[in-house]
């Protein structure tokens, strides 16, 4: 479940900790986040009561050092076995991304497609090294980040090559550089978001990245880049690629480094050639990335609506009133039950403004005046980071820092949860939003045999349009969770093809979201695509299999 939200606290999102990289003794290596935050088995068993027919025991969390996995086929040479590790822990917890069929195939020991090795780096030139020895060996090479894909983007499916590699950049994680005066800073790809922000606080002079992924807390400036990923903002500077000045590469047929440019016409952009390219043309070893002033004033409410429709209608109103919350989440009846802000089935809007130089009341009340005027009910008279006097807004904050742990214990117990989310423009939205509604719902009650639950939020708007995010919850059958998500997935994929809506707004393509992004992708595109992967990687080592089917391979 990997939504959006500022670690920061601000403006209505929920405070996370500082910190630096997760990759210590309490990282799940199953499941999302750390250990100490998972379920247990009791709470598990409770949530059992949400739907009808689940088993009465959650399943086991299968012991790292009890798991079955193959030997490893290859063996790097002498002079990068201190790079390279194959220990079970290591390869098991770089085996998978976060995804629901992720999670349930490590709760039932699935161990099938574990990397033969894992790579630690620790600069570009033992990156150079271990690529020309894959190269060379014929190893198939995974770019992981932090492992938070929730799009199959880090698990290697199929193919001949004769060992696998995931690569794992988290000991490049320092920020080299920081230009005060353009604001902006040269970055390792392999930084977790808490260290980079610590990093930038005592280097920065008051400066900050301001991306705040869900996942901010175990994902990596790289694996941002490589999928595009979103940020919690809702409006203005949505996406990382919004930030990035200039980045460095290294691919196998050299190393790609872009100027350092507040802007350019000339040509394609190099850059963009490799942001979202999911590490299937190259490897992003740093960026210089552009800062901003870290925010002081901050204001946050919630707003009611008795009907989802007229609720939109005032998402929409914001979104092009040129005001530019910084947070504009809207909850439908049931993702607002489901996060304890209302249980009326009234609809919640949470909205929260920022600025690092200017006192933000003033817009708060042009915004509640949006929706005032749109039949929204306001309570409290907004204010600072306290939530704005709004009940609703605290327990969001509370549930949603919580959801993905939620999400693993429900997988605990063979419910099936899916989410996905998607883009469409506003005259769209409502015939968009029905389909999903309908057919969705239509999808669980063919593959699991009762109703389940279809939630929806948005998480992102645009003057032209939204980014709803959906919510699937379902009875599943133990032993099948799998093919069942995969059942549901498919119907999303096809209701999203069929009404010309994005296959992901910021979740990457990986290699789940493929049918989708086959559909969405312009064909002499997509021949370009192919092209730039022959020669980049003409051995088709890189990820293969994201984004596209691998080409021919030179083999040596």
């Amino acid at each position: 479940m990997a939504a959006t939200e500022d670690p920061s606290g601000a403006s209505g999102a929920p405070a996370r900790p500082g910190g630096t990289a997760p990759a210590g003794s309490g990282r799940s290596w199953w499941g999302w986040g750390r250990t100490d935050e998972a379920l247990p088995d009791s709470e598990c068993t409770a949530l059992a009561a949400l739907l009808p027919g689940l088993p009465p025991d959650p399943l086991p969390v299968p012991d790292v050092g009890e798991l079955t996995l193959a030997p490893p086929r290859v063996r790097p040479p002498g002079a990068l076995a201190h790079l390279v590790s194959d220990g079970p822990a290591d390869r098991a917890s770089h085996t998978y991304g976060k995804a629901y069929r992720d999670v349930v195939r490590a709760l039932h020991g699935d161990m099938t497609p574990a990397p033969d090795l894992v790579a630690h780096p620790r600069s570009e030139a033992d990156l150079v090294d271990l690529l020309d020895w894959a190269g060379t060996a014929d190893v198939a090479v995974i770019p992981y980040g932090g492992g938070s894909s929730v799009t199959g983007g880090v698990e290697y499916r199929g193919g001949d090559h004769a060992g696998v590699l995931s690569l794992d950049l988290s000991a490049m994680d320092r920020v080299l550089e920081v230009d005060t005066r353009s604001r902006a800073a040269r970055i390792q790809a392999g930084v977790y978001g808490p260290a980079l922000e610590d990093q930038l606080r005592e280097q920065g002079g008051g400066l900050t990245l301001r991306h705040f992924p869900q996942s901010f807390e175990f994902s990596t400036l790289g694996g941002w880049l490589a999928t595009r990923a979103g940020g919690h903002y809702a409006t203005l500077h949505t996406h990382i690629d919004d930030l990035v000045e200039s980045m460095r590469v290294v691919t196998p047929a050299g190393t790609s480094e872009s100027w350092r440019l507040p802007g350019s016409g000339a040509g394609p952009s190099p850059d963009r050639l490799f942001l979202g390219s999911e590490g299937a043309l190259g490897v992003i070893t740093e960026a210089w990335m552009r800062l901003q002033d870290r925010p002081v004033h901050k204001a946050s409410t919630a707003v009611r609506f008795a009907e989802f429709g007229d609720a939109v209608e005032a998402v929409r109103a914001i979104s092009q009133a040129g005001l530019h919350p910084a947070n504009c989440r809207l909850l439908d009846p049931g993702e607002a039950a489901l996060a304890g802000a209302a249980h009326d089935g009234e609809s919640v809007l949470v909205l929260g403004v920022e600025s690092a130089h200017h006192p933000v009341d003033g817009r708060l009340a042009e915004l509640r005046t949006l929706a005032r005027d749109h039949g929204g009910t306001v309570s409290g008279s907004g204010g600072d980071d306290s939530g704005g006097g709004d009940t609703a807004v605290g327990a969001w904050r509370s549930a949603f820092l919580r959801m993905p742990y939620l999400r693993d214990g429900l997988a605990r117990m063979s419910a099936i949860t899916e989410t996905f989310e998607t883009a469409c423009t506003w005259d769209r939205f409502t015939e968009l939003h029905e389909a999903v509604r309908t057919g969705i719902g239509a999808a669980v009650e063919e593959v699991t045999g009762s109703p389940g639950l279809v939630n929806c939020r948005m998480t992102h708007v645009y003057p032209d349009g939204a980014a709803p995010y959906y919510t699937v919850i379902a009875t599943g059958r133990r032993g099948a969770e799998g093919a069942m998500w995969d059942e549901i997935k498919s119907a999303a994929m096809e209701i999203l093809a069929t009404h010309r809506a994005t296959v992901t707004h910021h979740h990457a393509v990986g290699r789940d979201h493929r049918p989708g992004y086959d559909r969405q992708r312009p064909e002499p595109f997509a021949l370009a695509l192919r092209a730039a992967k022959s020669a980049l990687d003409p051995r088709g080592i890189l990820n293969p299999g994201v984004l596209m089917d691998p080409p021919p391979r030179e083999v040596a």
